[in-house]
C-alpha cells in the first residue's frame, strides 16, 4: 500500500525551465563512443595500409634483382644490408627514362599552367562579364564534361597529323588542355560566382578595371579553389598513359609510357623498373601533400556559408 508521500512523488510535475532528459537511441551512443580516439586509430591503420604499396615499392627500387627474385621486400626490414643504391645508378644511366622523366615534366608543367589561367579567365568571364550568349555558351561548356576522351582520339590524331602536331609535345599538352579546360571552367565559375557582389562593385568604384579586378581581388579569394584545379590536372597528366601512347613519339614519350615499353621489351629488368615506377608514383604525392591544405580548402569551399 503506497503513501500519499509516495504518489506525491510520482506525479510531481516537472519543475519549470527544466527539459526532460529524452532518451537516447542505440545508435546515438554507439556513435558518440566510437567518435573519439577509436575512429583516429582506424583511420591511421587505413592510411598507413595504402602507404604499404608505395613502401614496398620504395624498398624494392633499393635491392638487387637477386635479392628481389629470391625473396619480398618485406625481408629488408630484418636485413637492412640488402638497401643499395645501385638500380637508381642504372636509372640514371638509363637514357630512355631519364629523357621520358624530362618529358614528363615539359608536358605536365604546361598543361596544368594553360588550364589553370584559362579556366580562371574563363570562369571569371562566365561569373561576373555579360556578353551575349554567355549562358548558352557555358552550358556548352558543361555539356562538354560528359564527352570522353576515347571519342576525340582518332579526330584529333587526323587533326594533330595534318598540322604537324603528331608525335610532338606539343601536341601532347594540347590535348590535355583541351580537354581539361571544361571541367575548369565548370568549377572555377561557380566558385568566382560566390565571391560577394558588393566586393567587385567597390574595386570598380575605386577606379579597378576587369583585368586588375581579377588579378587583385577574384585570383586571391579564388586560391583555394585554384589550388585545388592545379593538383587535380596535375595528377590527371601525370599520371596518364593513354593520350601519351597514342600522339607521343620515342622522343616525346613521358614515363609511363616509357616504363610500359620496357616491360614489353625488357621483361626481367625489374633493376630500372623498380625505382623508375617509385618515381613517377613519389612525385605526384609529394605534390599533393604540399598542397594538401588548399586542396581540402578548395573542396570544402561554399559549403559553409
Amino acid at each position: 500500500m503506497t503513501t500519499d508521500a509516495d504518489s506525491l512523488t510520482k506525479t510531481a510535475p516537472t519543475p519549470p525551465g527544466a527539459a526532460p532528459k529524452a532518451r537516447r537511441s542505440l545508435g546515438s551512443r554507439l556513435a558518440e563512443g566510437v567518435s573519439g580516439g577509436l575512429v583516429r586509430v582506424f583511420l591511421i591503420v587505413v592510411g598507413l595500409f595504402w602507404l604499404v604499396p608505395t613502401i614496398g615499392l620504395l624498398l624494392s627500387s633499393l635491392r638487387t634483382p637477386r635479392d628481389m627474385a629470391a625473396s619480398g621486400w618485406w625481408e629488408v626490414l630484418t636485413k637492412p644490408s640488402q638497401l643499395t643504391f645501385q638500380s637508381y645508378e642504372e636509372l640514371l644511366e638509363n637514357g630512355d627514362i631519364t629523357s621520358s622523366l624530362f618529358n614528363t615534366v615539359l608536358i605536365t608543367v604546361p598543361a596544368t599552367v594553360l588550364v589553370v589561367i584559362i579556366g580562371s579567365l574563363a570562369g571569371y568571364a562566365f561569373a561576373w562579364m555579360d556578353f551575349p550568349g554567355r549562358d548558352w555558351w557555358f552550358l556548352a561548356v558543361v555539356g562538354l564534361l560528359v564527352v570522353p576522351v576515347q571519342v576525340a582520339l582518332i579526330p584529333i590524331a587526323e587533326l594533330f597529323g595534318k598540322v604537324g602536331l603528331f608525335g610532338s609535345v606539343v601536341g601532347v599538352i594540347l590535348f590535355h588542355v583541351g580537354f581539361g579546360l571544361p571541367f575548369a571552367v565548370f568549377l572555377l565559375r561557380n566558385f568566382f560566382a560566390e565571391i560577394p557582389r558588393e566586393l567587385l562593385e567597390a574595386a570598380r568604384l575605386d577606379g579597378a578595371g576587369e583585368l586588375r579586378l581579377f588579378v587583385r581581388v577574384v585570383m586571391p579569394l579564388g586560391g583555394p579553389a585554384i589550388a585545388s584545379l592545379g593538383i587535380f590536372q596535375f595528377l590527371w597528366v601525370w599520371n596518364d598513359m593513354l593520350v601519351a601512347l597514342i600522339f607521343s613519339d620515342s622522343g616525346s614519350q613521358p614515363i609511363t609510357v616509357a616504363l610500359q615499353t620496357q616491360v614489353r621489351q625488357f621483361g626481367n629488368n625489374i633493376d630500372v623498373l623498380a625505382p623508375g615506377a617509385f618515381i613517377s608514383m613519389v612525385i605526384p604525392l609529394a605534390v599533393f601533400f604540399a598542397f594538401q591544405r588548399q586542396f581540402v580548402s578548395g573542396v570544402m569551399a561554399g559549403a559553409v556559408k
